[in-house]
């Protein structure tokens, strides 16, 4: 008799067996290759580039950035005592009030009608609505005005920040990074760079955390930078971003010479500091181009190079000294370099100096070409301004000029620009009569002049709309003056020059035209013909 054995399988080989049943039914019913992932209960981890922080930048740099909170002193919409307010209840009069009626007890009380300095009440004590000087008028008090931001220099308290902050201002705030208030004075201001220095009213002789400024001759343009402020009142707020550009010139004055970051920069970062990644000032926060009134990635900073000098000129006198020359100026462009046989489009064309200035008193002429001081080339009128302005009064300085095709040089005692000087003086300029009628037509040029009747120069009567003149912004009434730096009287002046310029193998001449807004040049091409 065979014995027959027999087994039960064990638990593991039963979880196998149906495991692959399983995936076998799967790929039956579907055809689809199935895979089975062990899985693992950790969270991601991805190893990438390190991206370098700003975070020591900016953990070294707060405690020297503020904000700065203006109040100002805003007078009562009217400056009399009570008298001049406007009182009905119930179609009487404040008079006709029994004196026990409630309003008229408060009023007299407080110092309304009859509780004036001359009233039943004056002899009860100063209790009256807002403080009054000694006549009984109420006096204006303070109230914010602006707010923004700012960054400290020394350690015993001096802060940069932008004039239009505190223009006007009473009274000045400042806010630390740690919430930590304190009051400051205003040291001195300059609306010419828009820049100002508070003072910490320090009495507890505390020692601040201070920041320094760049050598930004160093700076170029995509480094990074980080701006520190107070956008929106919102406190220290830090925004990244890079310099876009140098130099640029956004009209706000004849020193424009700003550096553009695309750093986030609102309303309330004016004053505040940019700083580069060694944690030193490369340019105050000014301005900001923008459309809608945000951040567009276009803001506009004072470089440190300029706000250095001037603020250390705020500490030491409270306001800034600049030299003065006296002359109105223009760009020199490739037409009107070639107009007057220059080899380069650079330097400043004078277009008038101004009665009594140095640079008049030096012999310095309309016409001339400012290429060099003191051997130092000239770029453009706007380099000549601001190299003027950082000269000291009472300084002798040699300038060199382009004049009738050839260099030369003149001596001048640059002068302190006053208050209500400008950089570049404009000459008032008379409004040009009505022509009377064309003399002569200047078809090379596509303009029609007649005699001014006052014998200054020629009229413009009429232009040809298909020119060059035109095209250069010569219009009817306008006055031409002088062509190639020699006056002209008539049409038969103007030809006569022209005609000079040809032989002497010029393709353009330049004119001076006097135009209601001032006098300017244009240059002109002569060739055709």
């Amino acid at each position: 008799m065979s014995k027959q054995i027999s087994f039960r399988p064990s638990l593991k080989t039963a979880l196998k067996t149906s495991t692959v049943a399983g995936l076998a039914a799967l790929m039956l019913a579907t055809g689809i290759p199935a895979q089975v992932v062990q899985s693992f209960a950790e969270p991601v981890k991805v190893t990438g580039p390190q991206v370098a922080s700003f975070g020591d930048v900016v953990d070294a740099v707060s405690p020297a950035v503020v904000s700065v909170r203006v109040q100002s002193d805003i007078k009562p919409a009217s400056d009399d005592s009570g008298s001049t307010f406007n009182f009905n209840f119930g179609g009487r009069g404040f008079d006709e009030l029994p004196d026990d009626h409630p309003l008229k007890r408060f009023f007299r009380e407080f110092g309304g009608p009859d509780g004036g300095p001359d009233g039943p009440r004056a002899d009860r004590g100063p209790h009256r609505f807002g403080d009054r000087d000694h006549d009984g008028k109420r006096k204006g008090h303070l109230r914010p005005t602006s707010q923004g931001s700012g960054f400290i220099i020394s350690e015993d308290g001096y802060i940069v920040t932008n004039n239009h902050v505190v223009d006007d201002g009473a009274a000045f705030t400042v806010i630390m990074n740690d919430g930590t208030e304190l009051d400051a004075k205003l040291v001195g201001k300059d609306s010419r760079t828009d820049l100002a220095v508070l003072k910490i009213d320090n009495k507890e002789n505390r020692k601040f955390t201070y920041v320094s400024f760049a050598d930004d001759s160093k700076v170029r343009v995509g480094d990074w930078v980080v701006a520190v402020g107070n956008p929106f009142g919102l406190g220290g707020t830090v925004t990244a971003g890079i310099i876009s550009a140098r130099g640029r010139d956004i009209g706000s004055g004849p020193y424009d010479d700003y550096l553009q970051i695309d750093a986030a920069v609102n309303r309330g970062n004016s004053g505040g500091p940019a700083f580069n990644l060694d944690g030193q000032v490369v340019g105050i926060n000014t301005a900001i181009f923008s459309p809608s009134g945000g951040n567009v990635g276009i803001a506009f900073a004072i470089p440190a190079s300029v706000a250095k000098d001037v603020v250390a000129d705020l500490m030491k006198d409270g306001k800034v000294e600049r030299g003065w020359l006296g002359v109105q100026i223009q760009p020199v462009t490739k037409d009107i370099a070639e107009s007057l046989g220059l080899a380069e489009a650079q330097g400043a064309l004078v277009v008038e100096p101004q009665a009594g200035s140095p640079g008049e008193k030096a012999g310095i002429k309309k016409g001339d070409v400012i290429t060099a001081l003191d051997g130092d080339p000239i770029k453009d009128p706007r380099d000549l301004a601001k190299r003027v302005a950082m000269i000291t009064p009472g300084t002798e300085t040699e300038f060199t000029l382009w004049r009738n095709g050839k260099s030369e040089t003149v001596k001048v005692e640059i002068a302190k620009l006053q208050a209500d000087q400008q950089a570049s003086a404009e000459p008032d300029q008379a409004t040009p009569d009505e022509p009377q009628s064309s003399e002569q037509e200047l078809a090379d040029l596509g303009i029609a002049v007649s005699p001014s009747d006052d014998g200054n120069g020629v009229t413009v009567a009429a232009v040809d709309p298909d020119s060059d003149a035109s095209d250069r912004g010569l219009k009817e009434g306008d006055r031409i003056t002088s062509v190639n730096n020699k006056e002209v009287k008539s049409a038969e002046d103007i030809t006569k020059v022209i005609d000079q310029a040809r032989k002497d193998g010029r393709s353009r001449a330049l004119f001076q035209v006097d135009t209601d807004d001032g006098s300017r040049f244009v240059a002109l091409p002569i060739d055709q013909g």
